[in-house]
């Protein structure tokens, strides 16, 4: 930024480095004179960075209309604060503050920005001054103060950031005393695509991960933005929402590609996942078995090898030295060949688990024992049923994914017949494909079902989009000729006239799994189903 500039030009700009503001003063006099005459002499914009003790961290010089602020560490990360830092810089042509003032102020969550013109000597002559609003709800929340000469200006710094925190602070108390991390849930949908039930779904993800739910924004777009998903101007909102609601993560609906995720970090020191990384969390937390956490450190590796480069974008070149002479390896090689023998190992392990499997399964198969399989959409209420049918007590939870194991436990019908009943893994929209491939060996248990018991959640707003998720991905699975009883399950959310009607115009039967009541009608519809023989009669 410096080059063609002369050394006396040069050393202007480095004697602003030793200006001193005293404490609650946002600029000095002599620092402002200064400013403001260097700025006039170059014919550029120049901005000073200032800390809360009063030195200037940063000399910015930028061109006749626009200052660009290079990348700030966080002189203070700490939820509902500021970050330190204060803006001071000047307009050559008298403009007040611009959009791009108040963005920055925004994103970077400066103590305060402020612009100074001119006067024909190059002298400061007005103060436009902005700082963040910790009440206001709009995309970007600043308090201007009137434009004013700038020795007759008088403004209370320290008092303001005084009070600007405290705003703050009392929004993210809230979540602080819960306990639980403050998520900002974001989505970006084609027009006049439903997302309601899409991010209803994604809050309930985050619950079950431990992240609060704070707030969500939804943007209707032809397609995702290729850089930052949202657009930098939502962006702007999306990052201020999350500043003002108390958030210290970013949740996206969609899967992130590795340079939007970089980009997205870049702009704000928010903590950003995607619904896949939720999701594997969810697994991570939910494993208890060998299998199931081979499983999900299989998906976790598929999902991160890719990922490498906009997740450690530090890794560096390794090269010289004794014993490192030659073409070298890069770091990211030496990552990436590990997870590829990792995966290996891995696969290796869960092949042997398969083969466990596969003999179990020939076992019931030369027992001649039939299996009813139970399918479905995650949270559906599918082992909370298999327990009230078999009278077993297996871990269910009004959360998804509380089931990643097949199960299998015995039901015997009235007749003193019986059959295999196993509950799987629930379905989900969209489900990345890394899960679906590391559970995959999991699900191909399905193929050996007599009869799949596909259990809806009947009172949830989208049970329509659940149904046909579940009819796809059993159809991927090649289950499609497979029978199948649709199960109306948690009839009792419903008005019973509406559950009635529901269940008649989907040709199913309800049930609730917590009334064992009405459970009777659907073991008698199921039994000269898995049992031909016996006929229709009871």
């Amino acid at each position: 930024m410096t080059r063609g500039l002369k050394a006396s030009e040069v050393r202007a700009l480095e004697h602003l480095y030793r200006r001193r503001m005293a404490r609650g003063e946002w600029i000095s006099d002599e620092a402002a004179r200064q400013l403001t005459e260097v700025a006039a002499a170059l014919g550029r914009q120049v901005g000073l960075l200032i800390g809360r003790d009063g030195r200037v961290s940063h000399v910015l010089l930028g061109g006749a209309d626009r200052l660009t602020i290079p990348p700030l560490g966080r002189e203070r990360g700490a939820s509902g604060r500021l970050c330190g830092l204060r803006l001071v810089h000047t307009h050559l042509g008298g403009e007040p503050l611009s959009p791009d003032d108040l963005t920055d102020l925004a994103l970077l969550r400066l103590d305060l920005i402020a612009a100074l013109t001119l006067t024909p000597d190059g002298l400061p002559d007005r103060a436009y001054l902005a700082y963040l609003d910790p009440e206001a709800e709009e995309a970007t929340p600043a308090r201007r103060l009137e434009p004013a000469r700038f020795h007759d200006l008088v403004f209370d710094f320290a008092a303001v950031v005084e009070e600007v925190e405290a705003g703050l602070a009392r929004r993210h108390r809230a979540v602080a005393v819960a306990g639980r991390e403050g998520a900002l849930l974001l989505g970006c949908f084609p027009p006049q695509a439903e997302s309601e039930a899409a991010m209803a779904e994604l809050a309930a993800l985050c619950r079950a991960c431990g992240l609060e739910p704070l707030d969500a924004l939804v943007q209707h777009r032809r397609r995702p933005d290729a850089r930052t998903v949202f657009g930098s101007g939502k962006l702007v909102e999306v990052i201020t929402t999350a500043l003002h609601c108390g958030a210290t993560t970013l949740v996206f609906f969609q899967d992130l590609t590795p340079a939007q995720a970089k980009a997205i970090t870049a702009l704000s020191d928010l903590k950003v996942l995607d619904r896949t990384q939720v999701i594997l969390d969810i697994f991570a937390h939910q494993a208890g078995t060998r299998e199931a956490k081979l499983r999900v450190e299989l998906a976790q590796l598929t999902y991160l090898k890719p990922r490498l480069v906009g997740l450690f974008p530090q890794l560096s070149r390794l090269g010289g030295g004794i014993g490192t002479r030659g073409p070298g390896e890069t770091k990211l090689e030496v990552d990436r060949r590990r997870i590829d023998a990792r995966i290996t190992h891995l696969k290796q392990q869960l092949a042997t688990v398969a083969a466990g499997q596969a003999l179990r399964r020939q076992k019931r198969q030369r027992a001649g024992v039939p299996i009813l399989s139970i399918v479905g959409y995650t949270n559906a209420g599918k082992t909370t049923l298999l327990n009230a049918l078999t009278a077993s007590v297996l871990e269910a939870a009004d959360r998804p994914f509380a089931t990643l194991d097949t199960a299998s436990r015995r039901l015997r019908f009235p007749r003193d017949r019986e059959v295999l009943i196993t509950d799987t893994v629930g379905f989900i929209r969209d489900l990345p494909e890394s899960l679906l491939g590391a559970f995959k060996a999991t699900l191909d248990e399905l193929a050996d079902a007599n009869l799949l018991l596909h259990v809806v959640d009947c009172a949830a707003r989208d049970f329509r989009d659940q149904i046909a998720t579940v009819d796809k991905l059993l159809d991927e699975l090649g289950l499609a000729a497979t029978p199948r009883v649709l199960v109306f399950n948690k009839i009792d959310a419903l008005e019973p006239e509406e559950a009635a009607r529901r269940c008649r115009a989907w040709d199913a039967l309800g049930c609730s799994a917590r009334d064992r009541s009405t459970l009777r009608p659907l073991m008698a519809a199921l039994e000269p189903r898995l049992f031909p023989d016996l006929g229709g009669g009871g």
